[in-house]
C-alpha cells in the first residue's frame, strides 16, 4: 500500500510540474503576442512619438519631417521591414500619450531620468546631450556664468516638461521661469526681448546665436549638464526593449549613428532644406 501511495504521489507531482511548465509556456506566448514588437510587425507600421525641435526633428520647405531623430526612426523602421508613422506630440504630454497607446515608442531626444524611468523603460543610450544657453545681448550684457542668471530679476524661457526646465530650476533656482509648449516659442520670446536667456539641449542654442548675432550670444563656453538619450517604451515589454537595445548596438558599431550625428549637429549643410 505504501508503495502504491508513493507512486501515486510521484505521478501527481510530475503531472503538476508539466502543468506548471505548460502554464508558464502559455504565459510566455501571451507576453510575446502582446509585445509592441509583435504588434508592429503584424501592423506593418512603427508609430513614433516625437516633438519638433532643431535639429532633432523639424519640417523642411515641403512640410516633411527631417532631423537626427527622424533619420534614426526611419532607419529603425527600415531595418524592421515596416513603415514609419510619426505622431507629433506636445512634450509635456508625450509620456502619458505613450502609456495610453497613441504610439509605440518615443524617439525624440528624451534624456534618461529616474523620474521618467519610474513610468517608462528606456533603451540603452543612442546619444548624449547636455544643456546649453543662449542669451539676449542687451538684457544679459556682461553675463558669463550660471550665477549671473541666478537672480529673481532674470527671466529664462524653456520648453514645458523638458530637462531644460528641471536643469534651470536646479542650477538657477532664483531666476523666473517662463515655460512654453513649443521650444520655438521660447526662442521667439528671447528674440522679442522678453527673456534674458533660453536654456535648451545643445547645439540648438548655438544655432540661434549664429543666426541672430545682432540680438543673441552664448554666455557659456560649454554645456552645463551631460545627459544620456534613449528610446522610451512601456513597462514590462522586454522583447521590444531587447530588440531596440541590440539595434542601437548594431548601428553604433557600424558608425552610422556617429555619421548622422556629425551631419545634423556638426554641420549646417541641412539649413537650406528648411529655409
Amino acid at each position: 500500500m505504501k508503495k502504491w501511495i508513493g507512486i501515486t504521489v510521484g505521478l501527481m507531482l510530475i503531472c503538476g510540474s508539466f502543468a506548471t511548465i505548460g502554464g508558464a509556456g502559455e504565459i510566455q506566448q501571451k507576453l510575446v503576442e502582446e509585445s509592441v514588437l509583435e504588434q508592429v510587425m503584424r501592423r506593418g507600421i512603427l508609430r513614433v512619438g516625437m516633438s519638433t525641435f532643431v535639429p532633432w526633428a523639424m519640417k523642411d520647405k515641403t512640410g516633411e519631417l527631417i532631423g537626427f531623430e527622424i533619420d534614426v526612426a526611419k532607419r529603425l523602421a527600415e531595418d524592421m521591414g515596416v513603415k514609419v508613422e510619426f505622431v507629433p506630440t506636445k512634450w509635456a504630454g508625450i509620456i502619458p500619450a505613450l502609456l495610453t497607446g497613441k504610439f509605440d515608442v518615443i524617439i525624440g531626444g528624451m534624456s534618461v531620468q529616474p523620474g521618467r524611468n519610474i513610468k517608462v523603460n528606456f533603451s540603452i543610450p543612442y546619444d548624449y546631450t547636455g544643456m546649453s544657453m543662449v542669451a539676449h545681448k542687451e538684457l544679459a550684457a556682461g553675463f558669463d556664468s550660471l550665477e549671473d542668471f541666478n537672480d529673481p530679476k532674470v527671466t529664462i524661457a524653456v520648453r514645458l516638461g523638458s530637462t531644460a526646465a528641471s536643469a534651470t530650476k536646479k542650477f538657477m533656482p532664483e531666476a523666473k521661469l517662463r515655460m512654453f509648449d513649443d521650444e520655438s516659442q521660447a526662442y521667439q520670446e528671447l528674440l522679442n526681448g522678453n527673456a534674458h536667456a533660453v536654456v535648451g539641449s545643445a547645439p540648438t542654442p548655438a544655432f540661434y546665436a549664429i543666426k541672430n548675432p545682432e540680438k543673441t550670444f552664448l554666455p557659456l563656453a560649454d554645456t552645463f549638464t551631460k545627459e544620456p538619450i534613449g528610446f522610451a517604451v512601456k513597462k514590462s515589454d522586454y522583447d521590444t526593449l531587447n530588440f531596440f537595445n541590440n539595434w542601437i548596438r548594431v548601428v553604433q558599431a557600424e558608425g552610422w549613428l556617429k555619421e548622422r550625428k556629425d551631419y545634423w549637429f556638426g554641420t549646417q549643410d541641412w539649413e537650406s532644406k528648411i529655409k
